[in-house]
């Protein structure tokens, strides 16, 4: 079976420009530096799966044209991947139906705190429920639809993010460094899609930054590996030229083939 991983958001935090219309480093004539906030959509002819729903989502979702998803993933609690849970209200009216999300039991129960009105009925049904929630273990397999994926765990310093597997291609945000077992179930993808907000800073406390990616791909032998998550401080253009065969930018509207065995 095949389908599509499209780059939704390949920006970071604070998106690209930042508020302000701040560019740092990036070119503002370079529409590929245009960048919203992280997520994604993997697509089947059946099947629709959204990771990550940020406060770009309205308009991923309808720059895209998205069919209505099956299920949401949540990689982790912060504002910037989770802040567009709201659209999940608009989409309901729509079809009728409640949404499943899924993700760790650290981000579900943070999630039902914050938008608590999102998963219980309020004011005698006028305002139902939106979310049923499932929570994901690592290292299990899964399926939404006819979309199968792999879980593993991801080091983000702070808190523990959702890494995802779908068949030859492997989705890795937000984080720090890999464990074994995460670079055990990403061994033998065809592409990876990394965070790289760290870029050129080892230091950097939270992202890992290029070394970091060069030094684990050695170990999972990706043959393309897609940079995301990246600050105004990475161009596009200067990363085309600077990086080395196999790996590349990604660009919001960017898609990348999936194929399952």
């Amino acid at each position: 079976m095949n389908g599509k991983l499209i780059i939704l958001g390949c920006g970071a935090a604070g998106g690209s420009p930042l508020i302000t219309n701040r560019w740092v480093d990036c070119d503002p004539g370079e529409p590929k530096n245009r960048r919203m906030r992280c997520s994604v959509a993997v697509v089947t002819d059946q099947s629709t799966l959204i990771v990550d729903t940020g406060p770009d989502f309205l308009q991923q979702f309808n720059r895209e044209d998205l069919s209505v998803p099956e299920g949401v993933i949540y990689t982790h609690e912060h504002s910037d991947h989770v802040s567009g849970i709201d659209e999940l209200r608009f989409l309901q009216r729509i079809t009728k139906r409640k949404f499943n999300i899924y993700s760790n039991r650290k981000t579900i129960d943070n999630l039902a705190c914050r938008y608590d009105y999102m998963f219980q009925d309020r004011d005698n049904g006028f305002y139902p429920a939106v979310c049923d929630a499932h929570e994901l273990d690592y290292g299990s397999d899964y399926t939404i639809g006819d979309i199968a994926f792999t879980t593993y765990e991801l080091d983000h310093t702070t808190l523990s993010s959702v890494g995802l597997r779908f068949g030859n291609l492997g989705y890795s945000v937000d984080f720090k460094r890999l464990d074994d077992a995460a670079i055990q179930t990403l061994k033998g993808v065809e592409t990876w899609v990394a965070d790289c907000a760290g870029y050129n800073n080892p230091d950097n406390p939270v992202h890992a930054d290029l070394s970091e990616i060069y030094r684990v791909n050695e170990q999972i032998g990706a043959k393309e590996v897609i940079l995301t998550h990246m600050p105004p401080t990475m161009d596009y253009q200067t990363l085309r030229s600077e990086l080395p065969e196999g790996y590349k930018p990604a660009y919001d509207g960017m898609q990348l083939d999936i194929r399952w065995p």
